[in-house]
């Protein structure tokens, strides 16, 4: 029975240090995008609107005024151009901010300063994301051109050039959100990038994005009325999240089923005490014992078993993966000194390009209480037949045999 108790254990302590490495990156992943990226609503006047930017900035004081669930309000413009520098060209998503992004706190919290400073004071300057600054070979204090595209009145394409001097190189600590972050003030924005080529909205922040983001976007509809179309995060990534909570199940899936074989093992075991213990049970029997009683002495046997595994698996589980980042870095050092004696490179496990460079630690109560509940549950069920089959026994035909 201790085997088969261990054997629950070993399985379950992957699958809590999948599950909480899976949330933490899902939640960091997803607090950069709404911090940095969508925000947690937007709101976009609806057409026709003749001056956008003053049409955002009267819904932004409407918003700012006894709101008190809304923490942040700015105007923001998303664009796309080219940045020319001597080491080439290369595209840019150009992001035009009012000064109220650099005083949240959100995005205060979540970007991350690489070199220079992470504001923007004028409307000739520019922060570069930290991997489109090396492509382009841009330095901080250095000089960029940015070309946009200027729409006639007749719609022809005009390009126009743009100087800006580099403020600073920042990250957001996932490569796929900064990538290719231009950002400028907004009343540059408003010179450089045409509106019949860009996005102009209001992003919005508020106390809990993840519990009260759909309530928000209610209340701001009533506030503005019709003539604006307001989105929640969830609708402005919606496949993204999507992908990101399949991956979560399918991981949480394959585990699983690691649990559910290693919990069918205590059917054996069971099977193996039945065979021991068979003068007992025929004592049991001609003493008037039922064979219902005899099955449920096994099947709270193999309740034990399930239960003696669950709690050492999940809890050495939950303390593995609680020092998931501290783990990785100690693999990560071992790694690269093996490679090291090959003539190799550093070893990174988690690439920050792909990956975040910190995991958050998430856990999912709920869900760790369900997979303990799993697991006792599979290992009763697993048990059932062997218990039955011991109960219907005859006590006459143990006796002559033992």
């Amino acid at each position: 029975m201790l085997g088969a108790a261990a054997g629950i254990a070993l399985s379950l302590i992957p699958i809590m240090v999948t599950l909480i490495v899976a949330d933490g990156m899902i939640r960091g992943i997803t607090d950069r995008f709404l911090e940095l990226g969508t925000g947690h609503l937007q709101v976009f006047p609806r057409p026709p609107v003749r001056d956008v930017s003053q049409v955002l900035d009267d819904a932004a004081v409407v918003l700012s005024l006894e709101s008190p669930d809304i923490t942040g309000v700015w105007r923001e413009i998303d664009g796309v151009g080219v940045i020319l520098s001597t080491a080439g060209k290369t595209g840019a998503s150009v992001r035009a901010v009012d000064p109220s992004f650099w005083q949240d706190a959100g995005s205060r919290r979540y970007l991350t300063v690489k070199e220079g400073v992470g504001l923007i004071e004028a409307d000739d300057e520019v922060l570069l994301g930290e991997d489109l600054a090396r492509e382009v070979g841009a330095e901080v204090g250095g000089v960029l051109r940015l070309m946009t595209l200027r729409v006639t009145d007749d719609g022809r394409s005009i390009p126009r050039t743009s100087l800006f001097s580099v403020k600073g190189i920042v990250s957001s600590g996932y490569h796929e959100l900064d990538a290719m972050w231009c950002i400028i003030s907004y009343d540059a924005g408003l010179r450089v990038l045409s509106d019949r080529i860009s996005q102009s909205f209001l992003t919005v922040k508020i106390n809990e994005p993840y519990g009260k983001v759909d309530a928000a976007a209610f209340n701001i509809s009533l506030k503005l009325g019709g003539a604006f179309a307001v989105y929640t995060w969830r609708e402005l990534q919606s496949a993204q999240y999507s992908s990101y909570e399949s991956t979560r199940q399918t991981l949480i899936f394959i585990m699983a089923l690691v649990v559910l074989v290693a919990a069918v093992n205590v059917s054996s075991a069971i099977s193996m005490l039945i065979l021991e213990r068979q003068r007992d049970i025929a004592v049991l029997k001609s003493a008037g014992t039922s064979a219902a009683g005899i099955g449920r002495i096994f099947l709270f046997c193999s309740l034990l078993t399930g239960f003696a595994g669950a709690v050492p698996g999940i809890a050495f589980g939950l303390l593995l993966g609680c020092a998931i980042n501290g783990v990785v870095r100690g693999i990560e050092v071992v790694l690269s000194f093996i490679s090291a004696l090959f003539n190799g490179g550093a070893v990174k496990i988690l690439d920050p390009g792909f990956y975040l460079q910190e995991i958050p630690v998430i856990i999912d109560w709920r869900t760790v209480a369900l997979i303990a509940f799993f697991t006792v549950l599979c290992s009763v069920l697993s048990s059932m037949f062997c218990a039955r089959r011991a109960g219907k026994s005859r006590p006459l035909d143990l006796l002559r045999k033992f």
